[in-house]
């Protein structure tokens, strides 16, 4: 586990994860900016994930995996996070299964390095300190059966800090 300080859609991994929405087709912040930079087939791509429910074709907690198209990462791992309210309404849970899933999706499919945004601590409004916590916990598990590199890319320089001082304890 690393920590880069910078541009998600710029790392030349084999997956990126997008902290999406549930319909997949974009928005703001680091969603946004990876529909950008992969080009409209990423959206095209998107709009061919069948629904799970109606408007919903990623669930909270869930993973899809789509080409990275323009990127330089070989896929695009697509997953939703919680909404934070109080912490008491699953959200820790939820978070957890963004990591999961994701980590699985990208070793079922041959992934060897992959690199995460800090999901849902933007307008979903997760404390970074806590949902720091659950990615390294969650990541650190993975990696006692799966050999993947993982990269935190961390768009703020005060994020950066807080996966810094987890990955201290963990070495």
């Amino acid at each position: 586990m690393r920590i880069v300080k910078g541009d998600i859609t710029k790392l030349a991994v084999d997956a990126i994860v997008n902290a999406a929405n549930q319909l997949m087709l974009g928005g703001g912040g680091v969603d946004g900016a990876i529909h950008r930079a992969a080009g409209k087939e990423l959206f095209n791509a998107c709009l061919k994930v069948p629904e799970a429910r109606p408007g919903v074709r990623c669930p909270t907690g869930e993973a899809r995996i789509t080409p990275g198209f323009k990127l330089p990462a070989k896929f695009v791992i697509h997953t939703v996070g919680p909404v934070y309210r109080d912490g008491q309404h699953g959200e820790p849970e939820k978070l957890a299964n963004c990591y999961r899933n994701s980590l699985a999706l990208a070793a079922e499919n041959g992934c060897k390095s992959i690199a995460f945004p800090c999901i849902s601590t933007g307008v979903y409004g997760y404390p970074i300190e806590d949902a720091a916590k659950i990615a390294v916990r969650e990541t650190e598990a993975f990696l006692k059966t799966h050999d993947i590199d993982v990269v935190f890319c961390c768009f703020l320089e005060y994020d950066a800090r807080i996966f810094e001082k987890l990955l201290q304890g963990v070495k």
